[in-house]
């Protein structure tokens, strides 16, 4: 499937994220889509954060659009379970630019 046509498969499904701070730059993400779910932990340093946000909006916040991003590239059965903020910008290079385009960095 190629993005095109998973990001038009997301159009069509509800797609529900919920991010919950475990505690120490862990996050517990939530994502329920098309009578599915999937849980993943994410780890984000606070220099990271700072890195792609310049501090205008909340850790939760930025894991949760990085979520979307994610979304539309990808099914939510192929993101890994457990893994830093930045690796997304190993699998997906446009991934920093687009998150910094994205909050108007």
């Amino acid at each position: 499937m190629t993005s095109a046509q998973v990001g038009m498969r997301r159009a069509r499904v509800s797609t529900a994220i919920t991010v919950e701070l475990q505690g120490d730059g862990k996050y517990r993400v939530v994502v329920v889509e098309g009578g599915s779910r999937t849980t993943h932990t994410v780890t984000v340093e606070e220099e990271y954060h700072r890195k792609l946000t310049g501090g205008r909006i909340a850790p939760e916040e930025l894991v949760r659009r990085s979520f979307e991003f994610l979304l539309e590239h990808e099914p939510k059965e192929s993101i890994l379970g457990s893994f830093g903020l930045p690796v997304i910008g190993r699998y997906f290079p446009a991934y920093e630019g687009e998150m910094r385009r994205r909050l108007g960095g």
